[in-house]
């Protein structure tokens, strides 16, 4: 068995994985898209299919508001009792930090919620609020049958380690009620940034699993033990189980916040995160992906690898031309924030295609019409047909490469001042205080249009033409494609998404004006190393 790392590429972070019988599933974080949490399904810890978005109504999740790269984060997949859990934070206010993340206090609301469901791919229940001490909450179900809550503790007051340790409680796992008084069990190493807790049971120790180090290039998963639940727990006497941070030239870097399973022949296999940084700028546009890696417990009791460095090869390239046909947005297809879809989009309003009513700008945090899947590669071909007649300066539709409402770049179709159709791209970039700039405005065909992104690694380009049309008129500017990624961005903000490519609709006038979209064909080009 020779998994393909990463096995879930493009934007799948924090992954906590669990069988059941002979089935694995994978639960990814989604931070400010919708439906939230992404769980994927295989038998053999190599194939994978996207099986689930268990958030998917505003009594368990409402976003809007939410800030970039909050929202939902690093979920937890366990099975207790013949029903699946699934707990996860939707984190509402992250707050920009001074320069050096030292001066004043960190206010920031973290909520940590619980749902359950007998079907991986059923209707979960609506969410049990638990507490909001810190993020990154998750689930330990002990042999005595007692469950247990355990969450990294956020300190937000001025000069404190601002993680502050792993907190444990117990859970009633009939009501989500909390009971007694919460415990800190470890304090961290002096990697620092602890978070992340996983914890184990095997030959009568307890193993809390953590992710330390921070999720950029100095990423690790640390462990330790204790015969005792409450602890103290010793911490493994060779540092970092795995990580990248002294090995900057490996394929996978920023290895990190990872989960354990064992398959049914007794194999221990670390679900992780990582990220491939592009060759020449050496930022991560794929944000930050899943890997698996084969482990082995020692004859001293602890868990190291079986492999001396993580293992990287190439995952096959996508290619998927959906159309929007059916009743329901192909798979690959998420939108931002709101739990009513029904006001950004419609596939009914007319059958074969998708609708997009025009919303708020692209940068608002509530209500945005933008519906993108993710970038899987290194390079890429989209091609969309749209039907689009804006009336004003203040309709635009089109074809959007997305990080976050600070950096994209918008093939947009808008109007003169005297209603003439034209073609223009809209860039936001990390720059300063952040930098909005409009592109030379190209006068377009009347008629549905094909819009077209190219992106090979760094650059971007643009083309479009009359539908049938043979001919693309491509723009003359190479955009940046690496500010699509979290090492771009704007001073003391969170970045930790991954590059979008999809299709959006505004309207400033607030008047809703639609756009119509045929199809999309996403298609990745050989060569991403």
């Amino acid at each position: 068995m020779t998994p393909n790392n990463p096995i879930l590429p493009g934007f799948n972070p924090d992954p906590s994985i669990v069988r059941v019988g002979e089935d694995y599933y994978i639960a990814t974080s989604t931070f400010e898209w919708y439906p939230g949490v992404q769980i994927h399904h295989s038998r053999d810890l190599v194939n994978w299919t996207l099986v689930a978005r268990p958030l998917n109504r505003a009594s368990q999740l409402d976003m809007r508001g939410n800030p970039d790269s909050c929202g939902v984060w690093a979920p937890d997949l366990t099975y207790a009792n013949g029903r699946f859990h699934l707990i996860f934070t939707d984190v509402k206010r992250y707050g920009r930090t001074t320069v050096d993340g030292a001066k004043g206090a960190s206010l920031r609301d973290f909520h940590n919620y619980w749902v359950s469901c007998d079907r991986i791919d059923g209707a979960w229940t609506d969410a049990v609020y638990l507490n909001s001490s810190g993020f990154d909450p998750a689930l330990f179900h002990d042999e005595d049958g007692r469950s247990w809550l355990l969450n990294m503790l956020w300190d937000h007051r001025p000069d404190r380690k601002r993680f502050a340790g792993i907190v444990i409680q117990q859970m009633d796992m009939d009501t989500g009620r909390l009971l007694g008084e919460r415990r800190r069990i470890f304090d961290g190493t002096p990697l620092g940034f602890t978070e992340g807790p996983h914890l184990y049971k095997r030959d009568g120790w307890y193993h809390l699993l953590v992710a330390e180090g921070g999720t950029e290039r100095g990423h690790a998963v640390t462990m330790a033990r204790s015969r005792d639940l409450f602890g103290p727990y010793e911490v493994h006497p060779d540092g970092p189980v795995l990580t990248a941070r002294d090995t900057p030239d490996a394929p996978l870097q920023r290895t990190g916040h990872g989960d354990l399973v064992e398959t049914p022949e007794g194999e221990t296999w670390m679900a992780y995160l990582c990220g491939r940084p592009l060759p020449a700028s050496n930022r991560c546009v794929l944000g930050r992906e899943t890997a698996i890696q084969r482990m082995e417990w020692g004859a001293d009791g602890w868990l190291r690898c079986a492999e001396p460095t993580p293992v990287a090869t190439n995952p096959a390239p996508v290619e998927a031309r959906d159309g929007f046909d059916g009743p329901a947005l192909p798979a690959a297809f998420q939108w931002l924030r709101t739990p009513k879809p029904e006001y950004i989009f419609s596939l009914t309003e007319r059958p074969g295609h998708l609708r997009l009513f025009g919303r708020e700008t692209i940068g608002s945090h509530f209500e945005q019409a933008l519906v993108a899947r993710r970038q899987t590669a290194f390079r890429y071909d989209v091609r969309t047909l749209v039907d689009y007649e804006p009336e004003h300066f203040q309709q635009a539709a089109g074809i959007v490469a997305y990080y976050n409402s600070t950096k994209y770049h918008f093939l947009q179709i808008t109007a003169g001042d005297a209603g003439e159709k034209l073609v223009q791209v809209l860039s936001v970039l990390p720059n300063g205080e952040g930098q909005s700039l409009m592109g030379p405005a190209v006068p377009a065909p009347a008629g549905p249009l094909e819009l077209r992104a190219v992106v090979d690694h760094e650059a971007l380009r643009f083309a479009f033409r009359a539908a049938g049309a043979a001919e693309w008129t491509w723009l003359p500017q190479d955009f940046d494609a690496s500010i699509l990624s979290d090492e771009a961005t704007l001073a003391g903000l969170p970045n930790f998404t991954g590059a979008f490519v999809g299709m959006a609709c505004q309207d400033m006038s607030g008047s809703g004006h639609p756009a119509d979209f045929r199809y999309f064909h996403y298609v990745e080009r050989l060569g991403d190393d």
